[in-house]
């Protein structure tokens, strides 16, 4: 049973490993290196509210690639984790700076395939919301070199 739980908390771990690299290729502004942990057929969904109207925007990963995302940075945190077999999500709220300015936060979903190279990213999903509909990181504003 110990090792079980052991392989367990490994995957989860790993699982969760991947989507902080994810977080850290945005805040590089390497959206290359982003779509590289994806799976070739991988989405990303995006959804909030503005102007009292609810709308969502949806991009296959050859779009991601394309993004040039100089000036972000995104980090999540108190992430929960499930595995089950070959597939894993990670839930976990984010805070968002565009060129050090608070942007906005909400929860990023990503939902992850284990194939023969390790996990990859089948889906990210994220809202996008302002306080008080969100929290902002527990540590507060990003430090500036």
């Amino acid at each position: 049973m110990a090792t079980v739980r052991a392989r367990a908390a490994s995957e989860e771990k790993a699982a969760l490993a991947l989507a902080d690299s994810a977080l850290a290729t945005i805040s590089r502004g390497d959206f290359v290196a982003l779509t590289d942990l994806m799976l070739d057929s991988a989405v990303t969904f995006s959804g909030g509210v503005r102007d009292g109207a609810p709308w969502t925007r949806f991009q296959t990963r050859a779009q991601n690639r394309a993004v040039n995302g100089k000036g972000f940075t995104e980090r999540g945190f108190h992430p929960t984790v499930h595995v089950s077999g070959p597939l894993a999500v990670v839930w976990m709220p984010y805070d968002f700076y565009r060129d050090g300015e608070w942007s906005h936060c909400g929860v990023d979903a990503f939902t992850l395939l284990k194939t023969a190279g390790g996990w990859r990213i089948a889906t990210l999903s994220w809202s996008v919301e302002q306080p008080p509909a969100c929290q902002p990181h527990p540590d507060g504003p990003p430090r500036t070199p």
